[in-house]
């Protein structure tokens, strides 16, 4: 029902004069000379009352020929809806222009720099600048693996020459862009025990890059396989065997640290996640909220949940130490059984 305060077009000026929020979904006003409307709460410029028409709802509005303001926004209910959108529209500008600049998105969705640098971050847990990167990367990887020519893929995934994405190729890909398009990066891997059941460890040229955990030696080969599709198995003797058998005392034994090098590969966010989740004490917990504040982005809980799931070095990227809110378990990638013997076994060596 209408708010009766409204009901007159004066009423309704006044509310527009006052930006008053409480007339916004009451009503809208459109501008003759702009051919643009808004909701009362606009912080546009005000026009003049006589290039002012009322609306009772966008669609009425609409239907007169005039145009919502992007601004304001009036034909979304929901202000989180709104933000949503124009962090949505800004993903499909960074997606088709990789010249765009910080000052042209914010342009393009009425808002201040500033003020949408923050906001982008707080939805996509990114910048701007890194989710085009991002998206780069996802593009590049695409077309190597459906055997684009080197210096096509890298042209079509936006970058704007190749000596430009060869700068930054490593960071891309973990590897060079030949390796990843015949996947023929050399990964060896051997299965064991442990206190936790099987694990697999692989190995790359430039350390351990997966240690996964499970009960069933098929499936966590095709776990890997899925990772790194031409891993091959190495014979369980010789220096490597030595190393699988250090990542395993690590694992059964969290005094013994793993002083091995890793090869940790994952987007720039996944990255600054991990490392956040290395830095909690072994025997205490935190929830995603609170790692999303501690790398400085508050409203990524759910993108630090998912890069907990991609997490391929069990245990030593200790994602089994992040749990909820109320301090209950979540997910675990490889079963929350796992996760509360761990969690456990961490509260009960500290306790000691």
């Amino acid at each position: 029902m209408k708010n009766l305060t409204f009901k007159t077009d004066e009423d309704r000026w006044q509310a527009v004069l006052a930006r008053d929020p409480r007339a916004d979904n009451q009503f809208v006003f459109a501008v003759q000379t702009t051919g643009i409307f808004c909701r009362p709460s606009c912080r546009a410029r005000h026009a003049l009352r006589k290039n002012v028409r009322f609306y009772p709802d966008a669609q009425h509005a609409g239907q007169d020929g005039f145009r919502p303001c992007k601004r304001c926004m009036p034909d979304k209910r929901d202000p989180q809806e709104q933000k949503l959108a124009k962090v949505e529209q800004a993903c499909r500008l960074l997606e088709q222009d990789s010249s765009i600049t910080l000052e042209m998105l914010a342009q393009q969705v009425a808002m201040s720099p500033f003020h949408f640098h923050r906001l982008f971050k707080s939805i996509t847990g990114m910048t701007p600048k890194a989710w085009q990167q991002a998206a780069r990367d996802r593009r590049l990887r695409s077309a190597l693996a459906q055997g684009d020519k080197i210096t096509d893929a890298v042209l079509a995934a936006g970058f704007p020459d190749s000596s430009s994405y060869y700068r930054k190729a490593d960071s891309a890909l973990g590897m060079t862009a030949k390796q990843y398009r015949k996947g023929d990066v050399a990964v060896h891997y051997a299965l064991s025990n442990c206190t936790l059941g099987r694990c697999l460890v692989a190995e790359s040229e430039r350390g351990i890059c997966a240690i996964l955990l499970g009960d069933d030696d098929a499936m966590l080969t095709d776990e890997l396989h899925s990772l790194f599709p031409h891993a091959q198995p190495e014979p369980a003797d010789g220096a490597f065997a030595l190393r699988v058998s250090q990542v395993i005392e690590s694992l059964d034994n969290q005094n013994t640290p793993l002083t091995l090098p890793l090869d940790i590969r994952g987007t720039a966010f996944q990255q600054q996640v991990w490392q956040a989740l290395r830095a909690i004490p072994c025997g205490e917990t935190a929830s995603y909220q609170q790692v999303a504040k501690t790398i400085g982005k508050p409203a990524a809980v759910r993108a630090v949940a998912g890069a907990c799931a991609a997490n391929k070095l069990a245990i030593v990227i200790p994602c089994h130490r992040v749990v909820r809110n109320d301090g209950a378990l979540s997910g675990y990638r490889w079963g929350t059984a796992r996760k509360t013997l761990l969690l456990q076994r961490e509260a009960k060596n500290r306790e000691g």
